[in-house]
């Protein structure tokens, strides 16, 4: 496990079960000023994953929060990842399902998130170490 997972696991996760009611929901996200909660069940095995964008999907289409539930608009086919996963790994993957957050499981639970945030700030750190690298080597 890298330390950038390593950190990224360290941090809470928020999660949901699928009979959450949407307004609820709304509320979370809101409060946490966060964009995606994880939809587990019982054992914290990812079940569903919700963003904003599906909360925004739902009601562009007639839909309402009263009455509909976590289970009736969440993302159902969710890509995760194992906490070996590399940097690079992850903005193939983002890049190439056009996701902007990947759950992190172990033995099939789960054990944190990743946003594209988290991704591009750590690729800021590395140029920046790398820039660094560089300038103590010409001044040498």
């Amino acid at each position: 496990m890298t330390p950038f997972i390593a950190k990224l696991i360290e941090r809470s996760c928020v999660t949901t079960h699928a009979d959450c009611p949407l307004d609820d929901l709304i509320t979370t996200l809101a409060k946490r000023h966060i964009g995606t909660v994880v939809v587990v069940d019982r054992n914290q095995q990812v079940i569903g994953i919700i963003s904003e964008r599906d909360i925004i999907r739902h009601l562009s289409t007639g839909g309402a929060t009263a009455d509909t539930f976590t289970k009736n608009i969440m993302t159902s086919k969710v890509i995760t990842v194992e906490s070996n996963i590399t940097s690079a790994q992850l903005m193939q993957l983002m890049t190439e399902h056009r996701i902007r957050h990947l759950p992190i499981t172990r033995d099939g639970k789960l054990v944190g998130i990743v946003s594209i945030g988290d991704v591009v700030k750590r690729l800021l750190e590395k140029y920046e170490q790398e820039a660094e690298l560089i300038k103590q080597f010409i001044n040498s």
